[in-house]
C-alpha cells in the first residue's frame, strides 16, 4: 500500500470527522476528546492544531483521498506522536506507510506514543517502525466512559 503525507486542507475535514466519528474506531482509540461528536468542536480544534507551529499534522493520502492523519506534537525531548486511520483502510498496511513517512517529517527523538492496551494492531504499527515499550500507565478512556490501561512506547535516536 502506497500513501502519502501532505498538509491538511479545509476540504479534509468533513472526512477526518467521519472517522472520527465513527463508533468502531473511536472505541479502538479509547482516548477521545470530551466533544468527539460535535462537528464544529472538531472544526475548532482543528483550526488550533494548524494555527500551532510547535504541532505537526499532516493528512494520509491513499489513492487520492484522504485515509486518516498523523501528527506529533510537544516539547523537545517528551514530543508525542498521534495517528487515526479511517476504518474502511484497517489492515492495510496505511498506518505502518504513514508512520514510515512521518518519521522523515519529525525528526525529534526521541518520541513517546500511548495505546489503549487492547489496541494491539496499533501498537504493531509502532513496533514495526522501530518503537519500543517502555511502560505502561492508566489513563481515563473517554470513548469508554472509564480509565483503561494504555501501552507507552518510545522511539529512541536512530
Amino acid at each position: 500500500m502506497l500513501c502519502a503525507l501532505r498538509e491538511v486542507r479545509d476540504e479534509d475535514l468533513a472526512v477526518l470527522f467521519g472517522q472520527w466519528a465513527d463508533p468502531v474506531a473511536t472505541r479502538m482509540a479509547a482516548f477521545t476528546a470530551p466533544d468527539h461528536m460535535d462537528p464544529d468542536a472538531f472544526e475548532r480544534r482543528w483550526s488550533r492544531l494548524r494555527a500551532d507551529a510547535t504541532v505537526i499534522n499532516r493528512a494520509i493520502v491513499v489513492d487520492g483521498e484522504v485515509a486518516g492523519t498523523i501528527g506529533s506534537w510537544g516539547d523537545p525531548g517528551q514530543r508525542e506522536i498521534t495517528y487515526w486511520i479511517g476504518r474502511s483502510y484497517w489492515g492495510k498496511g496505511v498506518a505502518t506507510c504513514a508512520l514510515n513517512a512521518f518519521l522523515t517529517v519529525d525528526l525529534s527523538r526521541p518520541l513517546r506514543a500511548r495505546v489503549a492496551y487492547d489496541n494491539v494492531a496499533s501498537q504493531r504499527v509502532l513496533e514495526k517502525c522501530g518503537f519500543r515499550v517502555i511502560a505502561t500507565d492508566r489513563g481515563f478512556a473517554g470513548a469508554r466512559s472509564r480509565e483503561i490501561e494504555e501501552v507507552v512506547l518510545r522511539l529512541e535516536q536512530a
